[in-house]
């Protein structure tokens, strides 16, 4: 039996391709230096004083939530004598799901942060929209607790923009591009902080 294949059309992407480059690179055109300055101080302060960082997201954001934390932990913190201390919240699923089940998802981010957070420890939360309840509910606990908070924001930034003591925000209307750059910031930071030959 001959197996059948399939043609298409080939379709030409490169118009689109560049209009979503130039996007991109318009949204880092307005990343703001000093916020992005004031929030890599805020984290060497923690590191250097020995406070803890509790990163959290949903989604997408979730993985970037993840990747700070190695590229933080293992990356920068590898020829340190004084390392990052950075869990994510979003990594540990029998908890999430063991919260959600019994608690609901709202609440899947606080309930950790009840359990550890100390006054000066740092909350970081990745957030396209800004309007997730459980990282506002986190937010909310953390600023009453003493801790820092840092939102990482896209679109209008939502309430977490207003929650947070520091924002890093992404001025565009479009997830994809928020949750590159991101990625990005979580890079950048990393291969400043950990002293990469380059730039």
């Amino acid at each position: 039996m001959t197996e059948k294949k399939w043609v298409i059309d080939m379709e030409d992407y490169r118009e689109k391709i560049e209009r979503y480059i130039s996007m991109e690179k318009e949204v880092l055109d307005l990343l703001s230096p000093d916020e992005i300055n004031e929030v890599m101080n805020i984290l060497e302060d923690a590191r250097i004083n020995g406070r803890r960082i509790f990163i959290c997201g949903n989604g997408g954001s979730a993985s970037t939530a993840s990747h700070l934390e190695c590229d933080f932990n293992k990356g920068i913190s590898y020829d340190q004598k004084v390392k990052y201390d950075i869990e994510c919240l979003s990594d540990n699923v029998p908890m999430m799901m063991a919260i959600a089940n019994d608690m609901g998802y709202d609440e899947i981010f606080v309930v950790p942060l009840k359990n550890k957070l100390k006054k000066g420890d740092v909350v970081i939360g990745i957030s396209g929209s800004g309007n997730s309840e459980n990282l506002l509910k986190a937010f909310r606990y953390a600023n009453e607790s003493g801790a820092e908070t840092i939102a990482f924001t896209g679109y209008s930034g939502g309430k977490l923009k207003e929650l947070a003591k520091h924002n890093i925000h992404v001025k565009v209307d479009n997830m994809q591009i928020v949750e590159d750059v991101h990625l990005i910031l979580n890079h950048m930071m990393m291969f400043i902080l950990s002293g990469m030959k380059g730039c």
